[in-house]
């Protein structure tokens, strides 16, 4: 997908993205987090903030810069972080395969729900490696293809319904360390049959 039509998509989605993925979402990017082991004056990269689903799962002693390429979206965010006086979060509209802060700016990265719908994975998370430091945490959170052929086929035959619903569904996990080149620490999932995988990998750069 194109980067307008991806603003496009999210656009629309902003009114109602609460409501249709808070449920889904939330309790695995606690989970993630939970893996990060945040400490005091932790400085976090969020990619794919969104409206802010993440926002309060934070410990206020910890700083968070969230990014979103879509504008909505973000205005959503920044109504969640003056709601609940976040004055630790910082919200800018960037896209993920072209970050804009220097190396090591950051100790851990959180890619929630985002690898599917970017146009080029594979240069994002090199973007993530370039910003976070050596042995910093990256989390990603994303459905990847399923290694059992027969879902696999229908994944690929429902694939241009997703595109249009705004995420690619074919993605394989290998690309994360084959294509990546991430060490990925652990991989689970909220229970057996969760759609959505949890990447804990670690930035070896």
């Amino acid at each position: 997908m194109q980067r307008e039509e991806i603003r496009k998509i999210y656009s629309r989605y902003s009114p109602v993205y609460d409501i249709l993925f808070s449920q889904m979402f939330s309790p695995r990017i606690r989970l993630g987090l939970e893996k990060i082991g945040i400490k005091k004056g932790d400085r976090i990269i969020e990619v794919g903030i969104g409206t802010g689903l993440s926002l309060p799962l934070y410990p206020d002693s910890c700083e968070v810069v969230g990014i979103d390429i879509t504008r909505k979206m973000l205005e959503k965010a920044k109504k969640k972080k003056d709601k609940f006086g976040l004055g630790n979060i910082h919200l800018f509209e960037m896209d993920g395969e072209n970050i804009t802060f220097s190396n090591d700016s950051f100790d851990h990265a959180v890619l929630p729900f985002v690898m599917s719908v970017v146009q080029k994975p594979e240069k994002m998370v090199s973007e993530i490696k370039r910003i976070t430091k050596k042995n910093g945490k990256i989390i990603i959170i994303n459905h990847f293809c399923s290694q059992y052929p027969i879902f696999s086929k229908i994944e690929r035959f429902f694939s241009p319904f997703f595109l249009k619903l705004g995420w690619k569904s074919g993605l394989p996990i290998e690309l994360l360390s084959n294509h990546c080149n991430l060490y990925i620490e652990e991989v689970l999932k909220k229970n057996r049959l969760d759609p959505w995988f949890i990447i804990h990998a670690i930035n070896k750069k």
